[in-house]
């Protein structure tokens, strides 16, 4: 918080509801602020509480906030036990309707309340910014160390498989050192494939994308998988790589299917700026692959897109770092979060994509009305 509205509220926190340009003041102030009274009831609240509970204050006044929404115990708990001493005490990562805050109480006058919200949405988009930073920095810095290291004795490995199926007169021995020469190519890919992506930029469809990962991964996977598809028709190309952005849609996919889960639900929506700590002109594509699988263990939630980290009996632990990798080169994000608290209840990962500019966008093809079907 500015450290304008920071004194602003050490001042009026000894006003009333009653106090001359009480009700204005707190409207000028970017911090939510509720006063309650001594019945813990809502006296006064600013616009910015409006817009972070979504609750207008005529909805709001008069009422305690446990008649309209559910209140965390810990919040429930300081409100009980605040001292009546003009006393604050500051609450992290409460969770209330549509987001995180941390709280501060502080008592007034009379037995009254002010209670301030600091929404943890910024902080947590700007550390996962910084994550994804980290994590592509890692792929590209293990690409360039052992990139050099590994191909050097690779190309020797295949010069000399290439010696050998030339000289030797056997069909079955000169295909064995054919397969030796296919597999270093395959390894010195995957190589070339952990450096920084070079894309070959066009205005892409995404839904044609999403059929196509889809019906490859059908034949791979159970057909009793039911996929369920909630998806906006009036969202406008993207700007990308389309074969770069098909493998991220068949990593995450992937893992669905993977992990065990009967049901996926692919959900597409726009969104504007503060994901990606953009201005709020900023227009973003959406895309949430939810699935009710196995989920991802505790102590790999917070390594998820780092190279070489997996939970999968046999995984390499790229397919999400060189998603993730993807998505940046793209200007994009990809961030997971579990489906529910219980371990096992499942997995939303969410790609960030720009959009095209609107004039781009009426220059390009139009995207077909897929429709909600399940």
């Amino acid at each position: 918080m500015r450290e304008g509205a920071r004194w602003q509220i050490d001042t009026l926190a000894g006003h009333t509801a009653d106090s001359p340009g009480w009700a204005d003041t707190l409207d000028l102030l970017d911090t939510a602020v509720l006063q309650l009274d001594a019945d813990h009831r809502v006296s006064v609240m600013n616009a910015a509480a409006e817009q972070a509970l979504s609750l207008g204050r005529d909805r709001l006044a008069g009422r305690q906030l446990s008649e309209l929404f559910p209140v965390p115990d810990a919040l429930a708990d300081a409100l009980r036990q605040l001292p009546a001493d003009d006393s604050s005490v500051r609450l992290h990562d409460v969770k209330l309707p549509g987001s995180s805050y941390d709280c501060i109480l502080t008592s007034q006058t009379g037995g009254g309340v002010l209670l301030e919200l600091h929404n943890l949405d910024w902080e947590q988009r700007r550390s996962r910014l910084q994550q994804r930073e980290l994590q592509t920095g890692l792929l590209e810095l293990l690409a360039k160390n052992l990139g050099h290291e590994i191909r050097n004795p690779l190309g020797g490995i295949r010069g000399a498989a290439q010696m050998l199926a030339a000289e030797l007169d056997t069909p079955e021995l000169a295909t064995l050192a054919r397969l030796i020469m296919r597999e270093a190519d395959r390894i010195d890919d995957l190589i070339q494939s952990l450096g920084q992506p070079q894309l070959a930029q066009q205005s892409v469809a995404i839904y044609p994308l999403l059929d196509e990962a889809l019906g490859l991964l059908a034949t791979e996977f159970s057909s009793d998988v039911q996929v369920e598809r909630d998806f906006d028709p009036s969202i406008p190309p993207i700007q990308g790589d389309p074969s770069a952005l098909r493998q991220v849609l068949l990593n995450l996919l992937r893992n669905a299917f993977e992990a065990n889960a009967s049901s996926i639900s692919l959900r597409t929506r726009i969104e504007h700026g503060g994901a990606l700590l953009q201005t709020t002109n900023a227009t973003l594509l959406r895309l949430d692959v939810m699935d009710n699988g196995d989920g991802v263990p505790d102590t790999l939630r917070q390594l998820l897109f780092l190279p070489m980290v997996t939970g999968k009996r046999g995984g390499t632990g790229l397919g999400l770092a060189l998603s993730q990798q993807i998505a940046a080169a793209h200007g994009g994000l990809l961030t997971y979060e579990p489906q529910g608290q219980v371990a096992g209840s499942g997995s939303c990962f969410s790609l960030y994509l720009p959009l095209l500019t609107a004039q781009a966008s009426n220059q390009a093809s139009a995207v077909a009305n897929p429709g909600v079907s399940t």
